[in-house]
């Protein structure tokens, strides 16, 4: 590691950690030339199905595609009376990243805006029961920054409501409520392994579950909407291929292209997936020390919260392994603006809470969808919030100069730089 100068060195807020064994399988992988999903991709799926703690794990090319995967799968003609259909609702979050809410939108679901409690940043459990109305079929909520919701009041409202529920843990890949990882409560969660993320494939992403026949549908969706589960390079696993009847087409037709759904081609490729493997060894020691850099910047700067700032907390019985350290500028404190520019100018990165109040972005501006109390929190995050780095790349040099600054920052003001 190059030697860190204070002020010189750029402070990122994320970025891959890995050696010589990512390189090394990458190589292996592609001496072995198998270029879609293979050997490696059964070897990372399973591995990560085991340290989530369900059954079913089905990589894809992305998180985002993921997200797509799993509300797509909810709305598939096999789920009967429970399937999602246009025009059904959504409850979700305005503040966040933005494909959580872009698969509901495409698949025709509306989406029903709820506010977030301010510390933790998810959304506030006590306000989905009074969003419910006729039509609403599902929750699909991300673990912000790391920090869990609060999945048993959550899960307890599905339940009774029946209704289904997904995480996105796409930015909590290690992080726990109740002694259990998120990812292991939903009907079906996902996860990102894009660079920032606990774990890197490059583009990558996986969809959990623990329901077979979720799963057999996720993998539909994700493989052209093909109802054929064989493996690339197998055929008639089940003895059946050419003496079963579907839709209009004559009998016996090659069950290898009857496809059961308009689906897509969202597989990862084996070359991502060994990478995978290696990250996933090193998965639980970039947990501790996302943890323990989180730890070290909240000591570093708790003397200073209320007259400038408030500090993130942890959900009640969670504990987060996690992904960003969320600084909330206060109306008599710092300014968040000035702040941001000021750290810019002393080579420490920060990024605002993703798309903030993701209806007023342009994107969003004309959608259908319901916001049945108004966002107060989500536009005083989007107004007024930062946040820092715990990657496990960065070292203590690095925690302590960030403290340094943003201590000075307050002193003086957060002058422009």
């Amino acid at each position: 590691m190059k030697e860190f100068i204070p002020g010189k060195t750029r402070v990122p807020c994320m970025g891959r950690v890995y050696d010589e064994k990512e390189i090394l399988a990458l190589i292996k992988a592609s001496l072995e030339f198998w270029l879609t999903a293979g050997p490696h991709a059964r070897e990372f799926e399973e591995g990560l199905a085991k340290f989530i703690g369900v059954k079913y794990c089905s990589l894809t090319n992305s998180g985002s595609s993921a997200n797509l995967l799993a509300v797509s799968t909810l709305t598939s003609p096999q789920l009967k009376d429970r399937r999602l259909k246009p025009g059904d609702k959504v409850i979700t979050t305005a503040c966040g990243f933005p494909t959580t809410l872009n698969p509901i939108i495409q698949n025709g679901l509306i989406p029903v805006f709820v506010d977030i409690e301010l510390g933790t940043y998810n959304i506030n459990e006590d306000l989905i029961e009074q969003a419910m109305s006729p039509g609403v079929k599902a929750i699909f909520i991300p673990h912000t920054l790391g920090n869990p919701v609060n999945l048993y009041s959550i899960l307890e409202i599905a339940k009774r409501r029946k209704l289904w529920f997904l995480e996105d843990n796409c930015d909590s890949l290690g992080s726990k409520y109740k002694a259990k990882y998120t990812g292991s409560f939903g009907h079906i969660s996902t996860c990102s392994f894009f660079p920032a993320h606990h774990i890197t494939t490059g583009e990558g992403g996986a969809v959990f579950t623990d329901d077979k026949h979720l799963n057999r549908i996720v993998n539909s969706f994700r493989n052209w909407g093909r109802d054929c589960q064989c493996e690339p390079g197998h055929d008639n696993i089940c003895g059946r291929r050419f003496s079963q009847q579907f839709g209009q087409l004559p009998f016996g037709y090659d069950h290898k292209y009857v496809y059961s759904h308009i689906g897509y081609n969202l597989k990862m490729t084996d070359l991502q997936a060994a990478i995978g493997v290696e990250q996933l060894k090193k998965l639980p020691d970039f947990i501790e020390k996302r943890k323990r850099n989180f730890d070290i910047l909240y000591a570093g700067l708790k003397d200073l919260e209320f007259e400038y700032f408030r500090l993130p907390r942890p959900t009640y019985l969670s504990s987060p392994a996690w992904f960003g350290f969320p600084i909330l500028c206060t109306s008599l404190g710092l300014d968040r603006n000035k702040a941001v520019g000021y750290l810019a100018g002393k080579n420490i990165a920060t990024r605002t809470l993703f798309g903030g109040n993701l209806t007023k972005q342009p994107a969003y501006l004309d959608i259908k969808c319901e916001i049945p109390k108004p966002l107060t929190n989500t536009d005083l995050v989007m107004n007024n919030l930062f946040w820092i780095g715990v990657y496990p790349g960065l070292t203590k040099e690095m925690l302590s100069y960030m403290i340094e600054m943003i201590r000075e920052g307050c002193r003086l003001g957060m002058p422009i730089v």
